[in-house]
């Protein structure tokens, strides 16, 4: 499959349905790795069978460094910008109303989400995330994520474990190690959703 060429920065395109990323602006520290298997024709072929694609602007972070503190809730993330606008913020709380799904690519599309997210729906904003996504703080503006294989101790851990029961991550993980997935940056992608 011909991959999708990744400049430094990115735009990451937020659906009701699903996430890819579409790089168009400069300003990112990482290449948004997850979005990676989302080549024009895949891109194509979701919106043949009508599956919506809405944009958002982010600028990746180094946000998978390990965590540090002894209390996932206390760890300091670094500030990430980003851009949800209107448009995007009013087709995901439509789907999430509709009882449709919601699938992130990327844990920094969904840090950028839940940033927007109002207690009620997601709202067009813009600004500097350094929002810790737990399992003690829920996701509520996605019910599905595409991500890479993270390392053990990485913080995308804790938003995964956020996002579907941690036995769930776990399983997977362990049939990634036995089938030899590539890991994070230029590895292999999973689905994972609630």
């Amino acid at each position: 499959m011909p991959e999708m060429k990744v400049p430094q920065g990115a735009r990451a395109v937020a659906s009701m349905r699903n996430v890819a990323l579409v790089s168009l602006e400069p300003g990112s520290a990482e290449m948004p790795s997850a979005g990676r298997p989302f080549t024009g024709r895949v891109v194509d072929a979701l919106r043949s069978k009508e599956i919506d694609l809405a944009e958002i602007t982010l600028h990746t972070g180094v946000s998978s460094h390990e965590l540090e503190a002894d209390d996932v809730e206390e760890q300091v993330l670094y500030a990430e910008p980003f851009e949800v606008p209107q448009r995007t913020a009013d087709a995901v709380t439509a789907a999430r109303r509709e009882g449709r799904p919601v699938i992130a690519v990327g844990t920094t599309v969904v840090r950028a989400l839940e940033s927007a997210w109002d207690g009620d729906r997601v709202r067009a904003a813009s600004g500097f995330t350094r929002l810790l996504i737990h399992p003690g703080r829920p996701v509520k503006s996605v019910n599905g994520l595409i991500t890479g294989l993270h390392d053990p101790l990485a913080s995308h851990l804790a938003l995964l474990y956020a996002v579907v029961p941690k036995e769930m991550v776990r399983e997977g993980y362990a049939e990634a190690v036995r089938e030899g997935y590539l890991w994070h940056e230029f590895g292999d992608s999973h689905l994972l959703v609630a």
